[in-house]
């Protein structure tokens, strides 16, 4: 198993419009490293769902449901997409802020490679994050 962050803009597609759905294909990754990284998820793959622009922070759990296929939204097939489901929403959001000053967090991808909508959560990190968020 394999642990993961997505991220999205609340104002597009927000965790609890996931919620509301109960699932949905993680489509449109047109970043080489994001895609390989679609790529490498597997079914019940637990994943960090983040809110970018708005909030900036860490808000719920989600799972891969659906391993990775041909994007539909790309047409020339290129692309692939995954599809995720809730899990639940976090006790207390992590903020961006919070995971920049954790020192067991200095190594996290998505602090790394800001611009990645998809990256590996390494155990103790997603532990450390699960901590930070009560749970």
């Amino acid at each position: 198993m394999a642990y993961w962050l997505v991220k999205s803009e609340p104002a597009k597609y927000s965790f609890e419009d996931l919620q509301r759905d109960g699932r949905t294909v993680w489509d449109g990754v047109r970043n080489n490293a994001a895609a390989l990284h679609l790529k490498a998820m597997r079914e019940g793959d637990p994943v960090l769902y983040y809110h970018s622009q708005e909030g900036k922070e860490v808000v719920g759990i989600a799972k891969v449901v659906r391993e990775s296929f041909v994007d539909p939204s790309d047409p020339a097939g290129r692309f692939v997409a995954v599809e995720l489901a809730p899990v639940r929403k976090l006790a207390r959001p992590v903020g961006l802020a919070q995971l920049k000053a954790d020192p067991a967090l200095a190594k996290l991808e998505m602090i790394r490679q800001g611009r990645l909508s998809v990256s590996p959560v390494r155990a103790e990190e997603w532990a450390a994050i699960l901590d930070m968020a009560g749970g």
